[in-house]
């Protein structure tokens, strides 16, 4: 009676049920559950205990654990049967089922990183999910193996059950962050502020400076005091600059920056290089009707008014200057205020006669073109009765 009551009792288990057992061992290459009320032992395939790669069995379970499983085939044998198990089937047939649920309502779901492979990340979320390269982050990573070990946000990008295909994206949520950091830091902002930067990238209009979660244009009128073709000229990426904060736009998300406002202007400095009465070389830059523009210092840019220019009546500045020529100036005044420098150029050249004598040399006086005395009085001896 007691056999063939035991016989009534043994749990009848087909393909693709459910069980529940406890680790009873660990081998090389799989585990051994023993299973309450069933016929058999079960094996689980160390291929079948997760949907990640796993090289050692007791790096993912341990003798007395509680695991279930699905059954996947069944060997019977009167004397050595056993069911084959996958642990992995049945993780991911759960994880799919809450996966598809966030996928659908658009949710966030955590994950650890466990390996970097070639072209992206693998991450256990219940199963193998895989984040692509390209969906990493929004900057450049140069080695994937230091997010090993990392619990990322992700967002679903693809979910394929039929093909275990779980793609997942930590980018968007990068994203995310960024642009609630932006806003913030944009609101913070202070117009007229001086701060720390690092020049981004370059535009023929201007440089990209990033101030910390925001980046601003410098226009190329704004790198320097001095003037400048090209950005090249004056900057590189990656270079380190002081910035003035000179407009914030919170709305449209642009800030313009200024470098050369952030450094002592040439005026603020020129006590430390001129004084009135010097005579310096200077550069022609550009010429108007009512004098000429002289650069003596880079940033330094004095006028030469006509009046100024020669000793000789000139009519316009272009009788004697033209643009690149090189002049000695005198400095008759320093604006600081007003940023204005008087310059003469005449001032530094000689004046060898103060009236136009020419005409003396041509003349040989004789005694016939003497001026007689009627000459010089003409009229006057009329009146008198002599």
């Amino acid at each position: 009676m007691t056999e063939e009551f035991n016989e009534n009792m043994i749990l009848e288990i087909n393909e693709g049920d459910k069980v529940k057992g406890t680790v009873q061992s660990i081998e090389e290459k799989h585990v051994v559950l023993q299973l309450d009320g069933a016929k058999y032992d079960g094996i689980i395939p160390i291929s079948q205990l997760s949907s990640l790669r796993v090289e050692n069995a007791e790096d993912v379970v341990k003798v007395g654990d509680e695991i279930e499983a699905y059954v996947t085939k069944i060997e019977d044998k009167e004397e050595d049967g056993h069911y084959i198990l996958s642990k992995r089937k049945l993780d991911e047939s759960e994880s799919f089922e809450t996966l598809q649920q966030k996928f659908e309502n658009g949710e966030t779901l955590e994950a650890e990183v466990k390996e970097a492979v070639k072209g992206g990340l693998v991450v256990d979320v219940g199963l193998r999910g895989f984040i692509p390269a390209s969906l990493i982050s929004t900057s450049y990573i140069e080695d994937f193996s230091d997010y090993v070990g990392k619990v990322l946000t992700l967002k679903i990008e693809e979910l394929d059950q039929e093909k275990n295909r779980v793609i997942l994206n930590h980018k968007v949520i990068e994203a995310e962050e960024n642009k609630a950091l932006k806003s913030e830091r944009l609101q913070n902002l202070e117009e007229g502020a001086v701060v720390e930067g690092e020049v981004l990238r370059m535009t023929n209009f201007g440089a990209f400076v990033d101030i910390g979660d925001v980046d601003g244009l410098v226009h190329i009128s704004q790198i320097t005091h001095d003037h400048i073709d090209k950005v090249e000229d004056a900057l590189s990426v990656g270079d380190k600059v002081k910035v003035k904060i000179l407009s914030v736009d919170p709305e449209n998300e642009r800030v313009s920056l200024s470098i050369k406002a952030a450094l002592p202007g040439p005026f603020e400095t020129i006590d430390e290089k001129f004084k009135v009465g010097d005579v310096v070389e200077g550069e022609v830059m550009r010429l108007a009707n009512f004098g000429a523009f002289v650069e003596i210092d880079k940033g330094l840019q004095g006028l030469v008014h006509i009046s100024q220019i020669s000793h000789d009546h000139i009519g316009n500045p272009s009788e004697v200057l033209e643009a690149g020529q090189k002049v000695k100036v005198k400095i008759l005044d320093i604006n600081k205020d007003e940023k204005r420098i008087g310059l003469s150029i005449k001032a530094t050249e000689e004046q060898t006669e103060d009236f136009d004598t020419s005409y003396l040399n041509n003349q040989t006086t004789t005694d016939e073109d003497a001026p007689t005395l009627g000459d010089v009085f003409g009229d006057k001896f009329k009146d008198l009765n002599l």
